[in-house]
């Protein structure tokens, strides 16, 4: 795909952004028309999200429904987290219900993962959780590299907060309820 044709949709999105308010939305359904939307699943859902703002704060709740649900579902899928936290956002104030279906991070990783993943966020080295799943430190060690990006971290040490942080949530979802307009 040449460089033109992938710079056509985020042009059209930027206009819709850049616009006076009354005139966004062409640019935004045009950018969501292009056909070479469909092969770039973020950018698309950035438009959709964007589009579904733009209609929400103009009142037409009830249309931004849609482009707001398969813009959360397309971040969800893609583990892109800040923006799945816009949508989630952008969903309740329109009154959608937001419900995870799956709350638990580690719901993405394999149970072996899962284990390992919990014990290294306990403090346990490689070489401890090896010994506990009768694992190799190099196995233990491969799994937590395939892990981190599953879970959207960097870095060990941000294990322990995300645990707390999916345990947190697990116990407290939001629940938005529906309403016509």
């Amino acid at each position: 795909m040449d460089d033109h044709v992938r710079r056509s949709d985020p042009i059209g999105r930027a206009r819709g952004l850049l616009a006076d308010p009354q005139d966004a939305e062409p640019h935004f359904r045009a950018a969501l028309a292009d056909p070479v939307l469909e092969h770039w699943p973020f950018e698309r859902a950035q438009t959709l999200l964007d589009l579904a703002e733009w209609l929400r704060r103009r009142r037409r709740i009830a249309e931004a429904r849609a482009p707001l649900t398969e813009a959360l579902e397309t971040f969800r899928r893609l583990g892109a987290r800040p923006w799945i936290e816009r949508a989630r956002a952008e969903s309740r104030a329109a009154g959608l219900d937001v419900t995870d279906s799956t709350p638990d991070a580690l719901a993405e990783l394999s149970p072996q993962q899962q284990q390992i993943i919990r014990l290294a966020a306990r403090g346990l080295t490689n070489r401890e959780i090896g010994e506990k799943l009768f694992l190799s430190p190099r196995t233990v060690s491969s799994h937590l590299y395939r892990s981190f990006p599953k879970l959207g971290i960097t870095a060990r040490s941000q294990l322990r907060d995300l645990i707390e942080d999916t345990l947190a949530m697990a116990g407290h979802q939001v629940v938005g309820r529906a309403t016509g307009s």
